[in-house]
């Protein structure tokens, strides 16, 4: 189930907000610019699924997100607990970054932690299989897959070169709540 914990940017320690109400998630996302739908990843497919086995079963639901936003590039990123380079991709998404292009995830299995540094506030939001999310261009963020990640998210780019990250060499994701798998 998709969660929402909100925080003062400077109290990590003292949420002002905690709901898996999907409505409410969406009202406060909404009210900050991020779009969050629930779609339905019907399609069971194994845990080991190869990139182009996710992409012929999800076809559908990437030809209506490239139709309607025109998105020029997309992919796979699956993760398991056994995956060799988790630790360094973890550490690699968890340093504030933010994009020159919307962020686009669907998540088709598992969960993974998104959290958006929003002027005075920290957005932790539990993504989950079903969860659209889209977070617009130049919105700091990071993304917390947790010490032991399972997910796959198709992931949808304006930009035909795919994800590119500029850092914003702030620490504050250290001093956040992790996602704890």
């Amino acid at each position: 189930m998709s969660q929402l914990t909100v925080y003062p940017q400077n109290r990590p320690d003292q949420p002002e907000l905690h709901t898996d109400d999907f409505a409410t998630i969406q009202e406060q996302l909404d009210a900050e610019g991020i779009r969050l739908q629930r779609w339905s990843a019907k399609r069971e497919l194994p845990a080991d699924a190869h990139s182009d086995s996710i992409i012929a079963a999800y076809r559908t639901e990437i030809d209506r997100l490239i139709n309607e936003y025109g998105y020029q590039a997309f992919d796979i990123v699956s993760m398991n607990p056994d995956h060799p380079q988790k630790n360094e991709l973890r550490q690699k998404f968890l340093a504030e970054h933010r994009h020159s292009e919307d962020e686009v995830r669907f998540f088709v299995r598992g969960s993974g932690l998104f959290v958006l540094h929003l002027n005075d506030k920290v957005y932790a939001l539990l993504c989950e299989k079903d969860d659209l999310i889209s977070v617009p261009a130049e919105t700091r963020h990071w993304f917390d897959m947790g010490p032991n990640p399972l997910f796959t998210a198709i992931r949808l780019f304006n930009n035909p070169q795919g994800w590119v990250a500029q850092f914003t060499g702030d620490d504050i994701a250290e001093r956040f709540p992790g996602l704890e798998n």
